[in-house]
């Protein structure tokens, strides 16, 4: 069961960056947008779809709400092109990994930094 959650997570995922890059001409999104990654329900019937962007937090906001207002036509897209019995119900939510991955990089180099200067003093 759990290898078809990860297919249709990846199917979905790929889906749906296809169309971002090709069929979605709306100009409140902008060039850099990416799906990050795909988390569906055991049954299949809810995706949480995590998406990032480059931009501040207006950014952010509105990037959401515009996937929010064309889940309908990702669905129906992905019935169209995937051909599923059923296609989840989508919902967008913002992937903060990388600022949090960033973050962690400016501790441990800071924390590395400080090292080298009490080892030399």
């Amino acid at each position: 069961m759990a290898h078809r959650v990860e297919r249709m997570n990846s199917l979905i995922r790929q889906e749906i960056s296809q169309l971002l890059q090709r069929q979605v001409k709306d100009p409140r999104l902008g060039n850099f947008i990416s799906v990050t990654e795909v988390d569906t329900s055991a049954d299949l019937k809810y995706a949480r779809v995590f998406i990032s962007r480059i931009g501040g937090e207006a950014d952010k906001q509105e990037t959401l709400s515009v996937l929010a207002s064309a889940a309908g036509f990702f669905r129906k897209e992905l019935s169209r092109n995937l051909k599923l019995r059923y296609v989840p119900v989508l919902s967008f939510q913002w992937d903060d990994s990388i600022e949090r991955g960033d973050r962690l990089l400016r501790l441990i180099d800071g924390i590395a930094a400080e090292e080298d200067h009490s080892k030399t003093v």
